[in-house]
């Protein structure tokens, strides 16, 4: 294995936290923090440690070769999500009072893969520095650390292509415009723009920048964390939830596809029957939602029973975990809604976790052409994505990535309900489900309005390797574990 370039990869996602740990202090400072503080001073001690680790580990890969194959690709991945997550720890971990190794981790881990769940009940207590980092970890979480290198680095060999379709928000066969450098650098230009569009709005409808600033990165990442107690709820602002449902549902979608749109690439951009499905569910189950709202309070629908049943189907479906109301009161037709609306996620080639919806429509289109079969047996009639015929081995990646979800879901609950025994087994899976596709808030104990702090340190650290593993999409994780693949597959 060449371990020289996973060394100087390793190397350079360390240099990139101590530049987010920089903007962190710059934003500490902006907002009346001193060199006194301590959470000015945490921050520099990250730096340092990032700095130095980055140093050896370039150190030790200087004399190797450049090229990156698979299996240095995949290693890559996985343990870039794993560094990254444990050294953006370091901040919580020296500022926080009473902050556990395994509170910290969470929450670092919570950021980076945009899921959202919090182990701390006042966060919104937290120095100004802090609270930019939690949100700045989502908006470089919601494209992937290592896709920034990918855009940059120009000689990868083999292991670019790997890289980009694993951490970006699409896939090499996505682009056919040539390297797949230009791919990444487009999605990049794409999420900073409409980063700067979400900024905007947001202050303009209302907010400071601090708020503007902080709920942008974490809109656009469709990762959920506020800087408020309440979440959108405290503002108490229609047009900011409306504002957030526009870019929630902008940052669900297939971010090529609506690149495509805007480079007025017409055969491209009719490629859209993810994005199609994609409203038919959001519009259906918002529909829903109202009526339930409806019948929960016992009067007509109006303006604001509609708003926030929009705003929690958009929220819940893309997985950014934002709440405009404890959905954890509603009617329990309304909460199965909403927990289908968890499995699914949003499209392909988004910030968003869950499923897919994409693999959904798969999965269901393979469903029924089985039932056909049944009874037409010699039928050939293809499944169709796009127009385009799906090949078997599509097929079978989809069922078997949705079967090992189910698994790991499986044996997820019962690890933790053996170590809490004290919560339901809706609470159980509600927060495996949560974790494990990247959507932050659940039910129950863990609604909208509660926090995973109460939970076992060994609980807490597990759900953090759940979600990388539901950021990752299960495999540049699961192979770190299996070690005959290394000794056996180059």
């Amino acid at each position: 294995m060449n371990t020289a370039i996973i060394y100087r990869l390793l190397g350079m996602v360390l240099i990139a936290l101590s530049a987010a740990f920089t903007m962190c202090i710059l934003a500490g400072t902006l907002n009346g923090e001193t060199l006194s503080d301590i959470s000015i001073q945490a921050f520099m001690v990250s730096i340092v440690v990032c700095m130095v680790s980055a140093g050896i580990l370039l150190r030790l890969g200087i004399n190797g070769s450049k090229k990156l194959f698979r299996r240095e690709a995949l290693c890559v991945i996985g343990l870039s999500w794993i560094l990254a997550s444990t050294v953006g720890a370091l901040p919580y971990l020296l500022i926080v009072e009473d902050c556990t190794a395994a509170d910290a981790l969470f929450e670092s881990t919570s950021g980076l893969t945009t899921t959202g769940a919090t182990a701390f009940p006042n966060f919104h207590e937290f120095p100004k520095s802090l609270l930019f980092w939690r949100s700045l970890s989502q908006w470089f979480g919601g494209m992937g650390v290592v896709v920034f290198f990918v855009a940059i680095l120009s000689s990868l060999g083999a292991g670019a292509k790997i890289l980009f379709s694993n951490e970006s928000s699409g896939t090499s066969s996505d682009f056919d415009h040539g390297r797949i450098q230009s791919g990444a650098l487009y999605l990049m230009l794409y999420y900073l723009g409409l980063s700067v569009a979400c900024l905007l709005a947001y202050k303009f409808g209302g907010m400071t920048w601090f708020q503007a600033t902080n709920h942008m990165m974490t809109t656009v990442s469709t990762g959920g964390f506020s800087t408020e107690p309440m979440s959108i709820e405290q503002f108490q602002s229609p047009l900011l939830e409306w504002i957030c449902i526009l870019f929630m549902i902008l940052g669900g979608t297939t971010f090529v596809f609506a690149i495509n749109l805007l480079r007025m690439r017409k055969n491209k951009s009719k490629e859209s029957d993810e994005i199609i499905y994609f409203l038919a569910i959001l519009i259906v189950s918002s529909l829903l939602l109202t009526l339930y709202l409806v019948e929960l309070h016992g009067k007509l629908p109006d303006h604001d029973s509609f708003r926030t049943a929009v705003f929690q189907a958009v929220s819940i479906m893309t997985t950014t975990g934002y709440s405009s109301t404890n959905f954890d009161t509603w009617l329990p037709a309304a909460k199965i809604i909403l927990l289908i609306l968890m499995l699914i996620g949003g499209c392909s080639g988004s910030t968003s976790g869950g499923i897919k919806v994409v693999r959904v429509m798969i999965a269901m289109r393979t469903v029924f052409h089985s039932v056909i079969l049944a009874f037409r047996p010699n039928l050939t009639k293809p499944i169709r994505i796009n127009g385009r015929v799906l090949s078997e081995s599509n097929i079978h990646s989809v069922v078997t990535f949705v079967t090992l979800n189910i698994i790991i879901g499986v044996v997820s609950m019962f690890y933790v309900s053996s170590i809490e025994p004290s919560i339901t087994p809706m609470e159980t899976f509600s927060c495996v489900q949560a974790t494990l596709f990247n959507i932050g808030p659940g039910f129950d104990s863990f609604g909208p309005t509660k926090n995973f702090g109460f939970l076992h340190s060994l609980t807490k650290v597990y759900l953090s390797l759940l979600m990388i593993l539901g950021r990752l999409e299960l495999y540049a994780v699961l192979v770190l574990f299996y070690p005959k693949i290394w000794k056996q597959y180059s």
